[in-house]
Formats: structure tokens, sequence, C-alpha cells
């Protein structure tokens, strides 16, 4: 009869946070198992780690699930149709940039920094849900563009996806400026400035909301 692992005695709730702290500050590739049994639960042996969470895979596609469902919900104001296009997309980058330079968490997104680039065909496996996460957050930026057009906030000639990436890109960079240290006072004047870029597209008036979501959430 093979032998069975001690019974599990951690709270596992608060493993999948742990687990979740290292994949945030090391990636996918560069958490090892040895890493995630040593972090978790204070220590946990091999048979205990995969009678819990079956594989390394697994492991992260529930810490996926975890940060989708706390700090990644710093972009739900893109899905807002009940806000100004404009301000759900300023809130969105203003309350990315606070939650990635928050001092109890890794810095950064790990949307955007757990796999950059997937080196083995187990992290091929794991890339995809990173990258659906990424790419709704890009459609729910084409989504406010087009509602601003419709509304005739913005001008017809303005390109959704043109637009959208210019806001994408700047969301993605922000992991880059939390994770070197940068002060996020610096960071959310940075947002000031990138709003600009919606505002000279603006049909012959102000846009709604301009400049008054500096220093919110």
């Amino acid at each position: 009869m093979a032998q069975m692992g001690r019974p599990r005695t951690f709270d596992r709730s608060v493993a999948i946070t742990q687990a979740m702290h290292l994949f945030w500050e090391h990636g996918y590739d560069a958490t090892s198992l040895s890493q995630l049994k040593a972090n978790i639960g204070g220590g946990i042996t091999a048979p205990s780690f995969y009678a819990a969470f079956g594989s390394k895979q697994a492991l992260f596609n529930e810490v996926m699930e975890r940060y989708l469902n706390t700090h990644g919900r710093v972009t739900d104001s893109l899905f807002e149709t009940t806000l100004p296009p404009r301000e759900s997309i300023e809130l969105t980058l203003r309350r990315s940039a606070k939650m990635q330079c928050e001092p109890d968490h890794p810095t950064g997104c790990l949307v955007a920094l757990g796999l950059l680039s997937a080196c083995t065909d187990e992290s091929k496996a794991i890339s995809q849900p990173l990258a659906d996460a990424r790419s709704l957050n890009r459609a729910g930026m084409v989504a406010c563009v087009e509602r601003a057009i419709a509304s005739g906030e913005l001008p017809p000639t303005v390109v959704p996806e043109a637009l959208a990436t210019v806001f994408d890109s700047f969301l993605l960079g922000i992991s880059v400026l939390a994770r070197d240290g940068v002060p996020l006072k610096q960071i959310d004047d940075a947002v000031t400035q990138i709003m600009t870029v919606w505002d000279a597209s603006c049909i012959g008036r102000p846009a709604i909301g301009s400049g008054s979501l500096k220093g919110t959430a």
C-alpha cells in the first residue's frame, strides 16, 4: 500500500496568498517547487504539497484566480458603462498604479510580470490565462474609446484600437516603473500627463471629468 503524506495542517487560503507573492515576485519559471514548499504554511513536505495543490501549474492557476478576484480588480472600471469613458480609463490607471506600489505585496502586476516569456513547455501551458487577462483589459479600453466616439466626445476619425493601445502600453509599463522603485506620486503625475492624449483628441471642448480624478483610490 502506498505511503500517504501527513495530513495537511496549514491554512489553505493563506498558502495561496503566500504562493501568489512568490510567483508575483519571481515569475512562474523562476519560482521553484523547493521555494514553494519552504514558504507555504511555514514549510510543507512534497506529499503535502501535491495532496493540497496537485502540481505547480495547478497551484499557479489557483493563484491567478485569487489575483484576478482581488488585486486585479483595479481594472474593473474599464467595464463600468455608467462611468464616462475617459473616467473609466483614468480610474484604472490610477488605481493600478496605487495597487502596484503598495508595500504589503510585491511591486508591479502579476499579470504583466508573472510570465513575460514562456521558457518551458509547462510555462507555455499556463501563459494563456495571463495573455487572456491582458487582452481583456485592452478590449475594455477599446470599448471605452468606442463609447466616447458614439457619444460624440471623440471624433469618428479616432481609431479605437490605436488610442486604446496608448493607454494599455502605459498600464503595462507601470509594472516596470513600480518594480524599479519609481514613487507612486511620479507615476500618478504621469497618468495626468498621459490623459492629455485623450483630451487632445476631443472635439473642441474639455473632456468629461478632465483632471478630476488625480489622487483618487
